[in-house]
């Protein structure tokens, strides 16, 4: 296919998800009733009504998870359904996204960690693992920083800290090119990646004060985030805590669709992390 192809195909993706993205694999209406519920909840600060996707059940730890953008907490469905016993997961639409409010991008990731604050309330005996995707890893960082009491181990998967990969700056680019065709939360998005830059050394250096165990998970074909860059962030980013880089061989950007197993052993490496250095 010629490179005009190409681009005309990549635009015609681009447009085609407008408002909801493609069902590329597992969604939740693919399991049985009871596996996983539709939840809403009041944003922290903010008159925002927030919706995200849980397991119906209590347990020991509760993971908490920060999408990416654009926000869809339907993909992490599989994950959800592969959450073995002693933990639940609450996967969130984050403000400008899906069915949560409001309809405009939310550009500020330190209004976006204030509003799903809420999020990491736990019942009492209950830990809480806070988990940050791609653009919701900055996010996290700062949820933990503001509420080190409250979380007890962090993982970043694929987290996306600027650097851009070959496929992310391509799509970028398209997505500019074809703005007024899309639908709200593909515009959104382009909103919030295009603000991110100047919101990061704060998002940094609330990830090196903190001194919770960190495991950072990355698939090493990832062609969005450079897995050297998550490394990096591996390596240099949080000097305080225990830290763990989990390289996920042929892994993509998007280790919940492709590489559940391989997350969810990441998620309870995080769990042992914590107890050992648990006083």
């Amino acid at each position: 296919m010629r490179r005009p192809a190409l681009i005309l195909a990549a635009l015609l993706v681009l447009a085609g998800c407008a408002s909801h993205p493609p069902e590329r694999f597992p969604t939740p209406r693919d399991y049985p009733a009871g596996v996983m519920r539709w939840t809403s909840f009041q944003a922290g600060g903010h008159p925002w009504k927030l919706a995200a996707l849980e397991t119906p059940r209590s347990a020991p730890w509760k993971v908490v998870v920060i999408t990416g953008t654009p926000s869809w907490a339907d993909f992490w469905a599989p994950t959800l359904a592969a959450m073995p016993d002693g933990y639940s997961m609450i996967a969130v639409d984050r403000p400008g996204f899906a069915a949560s409010e409001p309809a405009e991008a939310v550009g500020s990731i330190s209004d976006q960690a204030d509003a799903m604050a809420p999020l990491l309330d736990a019942e009492p005996g209950q830990r809480i693992m806070l988990v940050g995707q791609s653009y919701g890893a900055p996010i996290a960082a700062l949820m933990a920083a503001r509420h080190p009491d409250k979380v007890q181990a962090l993982v970043l998967v694929s987290p996306f800290f600027g650097d851009r990969g070959r496929q992310a700056r391509r799509l970028t680019g398209l997505g500019g090119v074809v703005r007024p065709l899309l639908g709200r939360d593909l515009k959104n998005s382009l909103t919030e990646v295009r603000g991110q830059r100047a919101q990061l050394p704060a998002a940094r250096t609330a990830l090196a004060g903190l001194t919770m165990p960190l495991v950072v998970v990355q698939g090493l074909s990832d062609d969005f985030v450079p897995p050297a860059a998550a490394q990096a962030l591996a390596d240099k980013g949080h000097p305080l805590g225990p830290t763990q880089f989990v390289g996920v061989p042929g892994g993509d950007h998007f280790l919940n669709a492709c590489c559940v197993a391989a997350l969810v052993k990441a998620f309870q490496t995080a769990a042992d992390m914590a107890d050992s250095t648990r006083p």
